[in-house]
């Protein structure tokens, strides 16, 4: 199954290096806890970052934590985000559990990550076919996120 991807825009590759930046500035390598930087666009065109923090119960993903930054700011629409590795990694695609959390809540979000075409942006729905939805607002789930039949 062939996932529809899009070439990356001017504002998807700045978007790339605020993310890369945030990694090199305020990581600490890989024995360390700060180890990826994200980077998410509100629909405005605002920019917001974060860093990941590893603990071993689980901590934040740094798209979970940028996502957070995003809200505490006031942006509720977002168009796009990325997360990148240190040590030069470049883009790595969203774990499970944050392609669930986008969903979510940002159904509508490009996620801009590796793909056999290179590093392309594609839609969340797409990164999850036959994922569960959970409504936010009601605190239900619903049934899959799209019907391939």
């Amino acid at each position: 199954m062939r996932i529809p991807s899009e070439e990356l825009t001017a504002a998807d590759h700045e978007l790339v290096e605020h993310a890369r930046q945030i990694v090199a500035d305020h990581g600490d390598g890989e024995r360390g806890v700060h180890t990826m930087g994200a980077a998410v666009r509100a629909a405005d065109g605002r920019v917001f970052g974060g860093i990941n923090l590893y603990h071993f119960t689980g901590g934040p993903c740094a798209e979970l934590v940028a996502l957070g930054h995003a809200r505490a700011s006031g942006a509720r629409e977002l168009a796009a985000i990325v997360a990148v590795g240190d040590g030069g990694r470049g883009p790595v695609g969203p774990c499970g559990r944050d392609r669930q959390v986008l969903l979510d809540y940002h159904p509508g979000i490009r996620v801009i990550l590796p793909t056999s075409e290179g590093v392309r942006s594609v839609r969340i729905e797409d990164l999850m076919p036959l994922g569960a939805v959970w409504d936010p607002q009601a605190g239900t789930q619903a049934t899959a996120a799209s019907d391939p039949v």
